[in-house]
């Protein structure tokens, strides 16, 4: 497998491969913002919409590719405002239900935070469905979990679950942390 970075329009080019992966993942009970069922057309409008995101640099996207077909994804959001710019939130990391269980989310995951460090990032976070299997990779990953929100979001089945914030210092914030 392999993982590239996404511009505007290979972004747009890979669309309705990446609206395939996140009905795939709301189908398969991930919280990623979205209540199943997830219809495709919607999927695809919401891909569409995060090009204009990325051509300002507030989003940066990867996709990892099995052959030439995308099974995974993940995000960086980067703040607009001067006193944040050296955080970012890591969102959106996706996994084809098919492509589980052979390190791709880790790598995912390794992927990001190597880039958020070579953008001058030093603090990450990220918030994830609280006892998902999320959390596992989170801190196994060396996240640390600063704690839990009831009934934050809906799960895809439409039921308010708690969600848990996570952060990780990289770069020069590991180094002096």
């Amino acid at each position: 497998m392999i993982t590239e970075p996404l511009d505007e329009a290979r972004l747009l080019d890979r669309a309705e491969e990446l609206a395939a992966l996140l009905v795939d993942s709301v189908e398969g009970g991930a919280s990623v913002g979205f209540l199943a069922p997830l219809d495709a057309a919607q999927a695809l409008a919401w891909w569409r919409g995060r090009a204009a995101a990325m051509a300002t640099g507030e989003l940066a996207v990867w996709a990892a590719y099995e052959g030439t077909r995308v099974v995974g994804t993940v995000s960086l959001v980067f703040p607009d405002k001067p006193n944040s710019r050296h955080r970012a939130e890591l969102v959106k990391l996706m996994v084809h239900r098919e492509a589980r269980g052979r390190g791709l989310g880790r790598r995912l995951l390794d992927t990001a935070e190597r880039a958020a460090v070579a953008a001058g990032v030093t603090l990450l976070h990220l918030d994830t469905e609280t006892d998902s299997p999320a959390e596992h990779l989170y801190r196994a990953a060396g996240w640390t979990r600063l704690g839990e929100i009831p009934d934050y979001a809906a799960s895809p089945a439409g039921v308010l679950r708690p969600t848990t914030i996570y952060y990780k210092q990289v770069g020069a914030g590991a180094r002096a942390a």
